[in-house]
């Protein structure tokens, strides 16, 4: 099977969702933030802040192109990944492109917990309406990005182990039935 490609927002859901999914499938399943962190021996945070923005994107493109290539495979992209270059049509001309897409509520709830907000800088200081503020702002220039994606799954209900194994069933559904085997 081609690659998917799990796009949206910080929070939604795509590392839960993709290894789940990938299980299910029994697919490979990568986390695009860990193999870049693994390939140079360094964190995002690291690499974005010595190298810059435009640098780090050139460098995580690169990275997307390589396993862009491989087969049977389920892709967690960063939530800014499809934003750059020609990134979203890359993916969507590989493989599937799917769009976890998740209400500024449900976004807000799951990145306000502590350890969620430690490991997203761009988070780390901000108050909850703060938090709000820019969760609505920047979805409403992404979502332009991520809804070109070829499907759009609702993300909202991942709560609990229940909800994670009922949307995992119904997003592996749907991947089967959408996907281009070849």
């Amino acid at each position: 099977m081609k690659p998917v490609f799990l796009v949206g927002f910080m929070g939604s859901g795509k590392s839960t969702l993709g290894y789940a999914v990938s299980r299910k499938l029994n697919m490979s399943y990568i986390d695009l933030d860990i193999f870049i962190e693994n390939r140079f021996r360094a964190s995002i945070k690291e690499l974005y802040n010595t190298r810059g923005e435009k640098q780090f994107r050139i460098l995580e493109q690169n990275m997307l192109h390589e396993v862009g290539e491989f087969e049977d495979v389920i892709v967690s992209c960063g939530g800014g990944t499809p934003l750059y270059g020609d990134n979203m049509e890359y993916m969507k001309s590989r493989g599937t492109t799917v769009w976890l897409n998740a209400s500024i509520e449900v976004l807000t709830a799951r990145l306000c917990i502590p350890s969620a907000k430690a490991k997203r800088p761009l988070l780390a200081n901000l108050t909850l309406p703060e938090m709000e503020n820019y969760i609505s702002k920047t979805l409403t220039e992404r979502n332009k990005i991520y809804s070109q994606a070829d499907i759009e799954f609702n993300a909202d209900r991942l709560d609990d182990h229940s909800q994670i194994a009922c949307a995992t069933e119904s997003l592996a559904d749907i991947i089967t039935h959408n996907t281009t085997f070849d």
